[in-house]
């Protein structure tokens, strides 16, 4: 009987308590765990049988003992109250205002848990979306609706990159069968990361004047594992309700997934679960699809919701069931380089292993330039060549390669470091990122241009 609350708990294992009182409890149902003087604690049920049920509290036990210890659950899912207001504020994980200024005034709440979207309301993502950062613009073309993910590296600057793109980030051109361009705005979620951290980010969006446009969610490295867990669902139940209530155009910016999952994990081990690869649970790829699968485009919909999760590899292992498994959900993949971090080019974006799979509907005339595709493939092959040429070198010596071949080098130092390399306050836009493109072509024989077409080559290479 809902209302009711029951005396006892069976046991306490850290920040999950049993009950066998669970006539009627649901899975993910907020419960209300209360102690001796009274002291409530929110939690949410995490497991069920039909003799207990497994509630994870929402902080620490400390306090609650057994005997004395009431249990109420509340018969709804966690919820997020959501509003135009809640852009230009801060949250923690669970989507409680931290910013000094009280709740944000609405009286419409989400079930954080969001809606599944039916495969069929779909719509195919084509809208360009520039960064200002000529290796995602211009070779890892972000498309409005994507998901396309940041994997980089313990270190390595995805943190500047992340603050950079919610600088920069904007809609160049739309569908020309759309009429309402919507606006466009940020939701940023952190989770797991240092108070030093957090505070560069809320610096860097303050000081840059775009925090009016930024929902913000943070979950500092000291909150309980469940609130990295609740944070990322916040923060799209929020932008959800931005794109679909009010036809904005959001772009989710997660970092650091690496976090969640290790939540996710000792979550999983303090239910005593089987563990499946390198220690995470069996589900870790459903889960993240949960997460993942809530980006898109629907019919009748003029907002959408683009996802840019950045996750830092364990050792830089590309293979590892994180970065794996994202990139199995996902649609590319940006991957930082520590080999050109540690030559001091910034954005490190290594060039062959990065992509991005819908970048050939998002690209050409209309939307950015006619001349992108060709530019984007001629750069991804000569570098592909540089690659091999410089493999080869470290064998033979670089004396010993051919003209060609030593041309081919210089091309590679140029295109790190014209092409490439770019302050984190300069924002280029998709001309000067194509421009830059043909600068560095210049190195290479007319001959060897073998993926741009001639009427390319006469108009643009002899004007940069």
């Amino acid at each position: 009987m809902r209302g009711i609350e029951y005396k006892g708990l069976s046991r306490i294992e850290g920040p999950v308590v049993i009950t066998s009182h669970c006539r009627n409890a649901g899975f993910n149902e907020m419960v209300a765990v209360y102690d001796r003087e009274n002291n409530k604690r929110l939690g949410r049920v995490l497991d069920l049988s039909e003799d207990w049920a497994a509630v994870q509290i929402f902080g620490n036990s400390t306090g609650l003992s057994a005997d004395d210890s009431r249990v109420e659950f509340l018969d709804k899912p966690m919820e997020l109250r959501v509003g135009t207001g809640m852009l230009g504020r801060v949250f923690n994980g669970l989507g409680e205002p931290i910013d000094g200024y009280g709740n944000i005034f609405s009286s419409v709440t989400y079930d954080i848990n969001g809606l599944p979207i039916n495969p069929y309301a779909r719509t195919y993502p084509r809208d360009f979306i520039q960064t200002g950062i000529s290796s995602i613009d211009g070779m890892n073309t972000l498309i409005r609706g994507q998901k396309l993910p940041i994997f980089s590296g313990n270190g390595l600057p995805h943190n500047r990159l992340a603050a950079q793109i919610v600088r920069q980030a904007k809609i160049l051109s739309f569908n020309e069968n759309e009429t309402d361009s919507g606006q466009f705005v940020i939701v940023f979620c952190a989770m797991g990361v240092k108070n030093d951290v957090a505070r560069f980010f809320l610096d860097d969006f303050e000081y840059s004047g775009v925090l009016s446009n930024v929902v913000v969610f943070l979950s500092l490295a000291d909150s309980p594992s469940l609130e990295r867990l609740v944070a990322p669902r916040c923060a799209l139940t929020a932008a959800e309700y931005l794109a679909y209530e009010k036809d904005m155009h959001v772009l989710v910016v997660m970092t650091d997934m690496t976090n969640y999952c290790e939540a996710l994990r000792e979550v999983s081990s303090i239910r005593g679960e089987v563990p499946s690869r390198k220690g995470y649970p069996g589900y870790l790829y459903s889960d993240l699809a949960s997460l993942y699968e809530r980006a898109g485009k629907i019919k009748n919909s003029s907002g959408s919701i683009t996802q840019i999760p950045i996750l830092s590899m364990p050792n830089d292992d590309i293979s590892h069931p994180i970065p794996d498994l994202s990139g199995y959900i996902t649609e590319g993949q940006i991957v930082l380089e520590r080999e050109l971090f540690q030559k001091g080019i910034y954005p490190p974006v290594a060039g062959l292993p990065s992509l991005s799979r819908l970048m050939k509907d998002g690209i050409g005339p209309g939307m950015t330039r006619e001349d992108h595709k060709d530019v984007s493939s001629q750069l991804f092959a000569a570098y592909a060549k540089v690659k091999q040429i410089r493999n080869l070198a470290s064998i033979i010596g670089e004396e010993e390669l051919s003209a060609a071949d030593k041309r081919y080098l210089k091309f590679g130092d140029r295109f790190e470091q014209i092409f490439l390399t770019q302050g984190e306050r300069e924002n280029r836009d998709i001309g000067r990122t194509l421009d830059l493109g043909w600068k560095v072509l210049k190195e290479i024989p007319e001959e060897d241009l073998l993926r741009v077409r001639e009427e390319f080559i006469v108009k643009y290479m002899n004007v940069v």
